[in-house]
C-alpha cells in the first residue's frame, strides 16, 4: 500500500477576503460607537442647562419669574449645540407646598447613521426642579 502524501497549497488571499467580508459590519459599528459617544455627551450638555436654569431660577422669586434671564442662564452651556435648545421654565409648587422652579430643556440630536433601523433623530429632554429660595427665613 502506497501512502501518498499530498502537500497543501497555501491559500493566499483568505485573510483579505476575510477581512472585506467582515469591514462593512466593523465599519457600522464603529460609527454607531461614536453616535452613542455624541448622544451621552450631548445629554450630558442638556442635563447641564437645565441645571444652570434652574440654579439662576432657584436663587430668588423676582429671578424665579425672569424666563429670559433664566433661558440666557441655560444656554450658557449650550455653545456647542445647533441649533439652540429649546429652553422652558414655570413657576410651581411642590409636595411640601413650597414654590419650586422647573426648567426643562429639549433638543432634537441629528446621528450620522442612517441606516434601516438605527433612528436618524433622537428627541432629548431634561427637566430640573429646585425650591425657590424664600426671601425671608421662615420662624421654626
Amino acid at each position: 500500500m502506497v501512502s501518498r502524501i499530498h502537500k497543501q497549497r497555501p491559500r493566499t488571499g483568505t485573510a483579505s477576503v476575510e477581512f472585506a467580508v467582515l469591514l462593512p459590519l466593523l465599519g457600522f459599528l464603529c460609527v454607531l460607537g461614536v453616535d452613542f459617544s455624541r448622544i451621552f455627551y450631548d445629554q450630558l450638555t442638556i442635563r447641564n442647562c437645565a441645571r444652570n436654569g434652574a440654579i439662576y431660577g432657584s436663587s430668588d422669586a423676582t429671578k424665579a419669574k425672569d424666563t429670559k434671564a433664566i433661558k440666557a442662564a441655560a444656554l450658557a452651556d449650550a455653545s456647542d449645540l445647533s441649533p439652540a435648545p429649546d429652553v422652558t421654565s414655570v413657576i410651581a409648587v411642590d409636595s411640601a407646598n413650597n414654590s419650586v422652579v422647573r426648567v426643562t430643556v429639549t433638543w432634537t440630536f441629528d446621528t450620522i447613521t442612517h441606516f434601516p433601523g438605527v433612528p436618524s433623530t433622537v428627541q432629548m429632554s431634561e427637566t430640573v426642579e429646585m425650591r425657590i429660595a424664600p426671601t425671608t427665613p421662615k420662624n421654626s
